[in-house]
């Protein structure tokens, strides 16, 4: 019989889109962008300015909303991926504003460009947003953000090609570990 959250492979059509985690488990929402606590207790790190980061991006070259989100996501080191829901808005309130054109079809093939007008504030700053948000974060930090995502890749691999037994030890390792890491935080030191 099956716990209610475990996974069912064949219900989900095989693995799920960012590996073997189910549709909606939030693995990229509460990792994706970085390590850090998202909310309740402790140190929120604030996120980047999407406008200087959408000016910044497009002076290099036009490019369409998805592309944007995945530079910006890429050029922090995976500790800043903006929503769709903060630059899609953010595109259309500076095409209202003047500062980018768009171009091409409709839908994701559309590309934004900067005008003349936008270009001219594009070249006003100084450091790109996307650097401002990678030097806030401590270098602990960005080992344990890869040392997570080497873990999850293990646990993909495993997923794939291990036996049952092979599995059966791998769930038992990682639950052991997670109870490690939570004494972590039980302790004083």
């Amino acid at each position: 019989m099956h716990h209610p959250h475990d996974f069912d492979m064949r219900r989900h059509g095989g693995r799920g889109r960012r590996g073997p985690f189910p549709p909606g488990f939030g693995f990229e929402r509460d990792f994706g962008r970085g390590f850090g606590p998202r909310r309740g207790r402790g140190h929120r790190r604030g996120r980047g300015d999407v406008q200087a980061a959408v000016l910044a991006l497009l002076a290099e070259r036009p490019m369409h909303g998805y592309e944007i989100i995945q530079e910006i996501n890429e050029r922090s080191r995976g500790f800043w991926r903006p929503s769709p829901g903060s630059v899609y808005p953010t595109l259309q309130m500076l095409t209202d504003r003047g500062l980018l054109s768009l171009e091409g079809g409709s839908g994701s093939k559309r590309q934004y460009s900067l005008t003349d007008e936008g270009r001219a504030q594009a070249e006003q700053q100084e450091t790109p947003p996307w650097e401002q948000v990678a030097d806030e974060v401590g270098e602990q930090e960005v080992e344990l953000h890869t040392a997570l995502h080497q873990l999850v890749s293990a646990v993909g691999q495993v997923s794939q090609a291990a036996s049952e037994t092979q599995k059966a030890r791998a769930i038992e390792t990682l639950n052991e570990t997670r109870r490690a890491i939570y004494a972590i935080l039980g302790s004083t030191e």
